[in-house]
């Protein structure tokens, strides 16, 4: 599975530079010069990246055979993706990446199926966004709410208060 690590945004200055939009949380190993890394739409890559700064906050990089305003503009929207193989495992057992959520099957404490985590959202709390038949809920990804996270098991377990799997049925 491929991650999203960085977005390149319009050209900064006329010697070839981009704005990154950064998506990870460890920009200075994925973005250091040397770094050969895969693009969507892979026609676009792979690009070695040459140069890497910061600008008032922002990330800019410079690639490989890529000079000038013109060649930087062509780039603009390219999305820079690493294979989800590469990114090591968490040492917290408590803690997990995104993409080893997304897909497993979620279940009741008693058993009952419930659906699918599609989506983990990070909007201040943790969301988990399951899909259960044709609607989604969220779930706060909490401890007292998702008790087991089973991977290997392809499943991770909900003990959910009445009306939050099923709204019509809230107290």
């Amino acid at each position: 599975m491929q991650l999203v690590v960085g977005r390149i945004g319009r050209p900064h200055g006329v010697h070839g530079e981009v704005t990154v939009e950064v998506r990870t949380d460890d920009p200075e190993a994925r973005f250091s010069p040397g770094t050969s890394i895969a693009t969507d739409p892979p026609q676009a890559g792979p690009l070695v990246i040459e140069g890497a700064r910061w600008h008032k906050n922002i990330l800019l990089l410079r690639f490989a055979g890529v000079a000038g305003r013109e060649g930087a503009e062509e780039l603009r929207g390219t999305m820079l993706v690493i294979d989800s193989g590469d990114v090591p495992a968490p040492t917290d057992p408590d803690e997990f990446h995104d993409h080893q959520l997304i897909g497993l099957a979620v279940v009741t404490v008693g058993g009952e199926p419930v659906g699918e985590v599609t989506e983990v959202r990070h909007h201040g709390q943790d969301l988990l966004v399951i899909r259960r038949g044709g609607d989604e809920v969220l779930v706060p990804f909490v401890k007292a709410l998702v008790p087991e996270v089973d991977l290997s098991g392809g499943r991770l377990v909900v003990d959910a208060p009445p009306g939050l799997l099923d709204p019509d049925q809230a107290l």
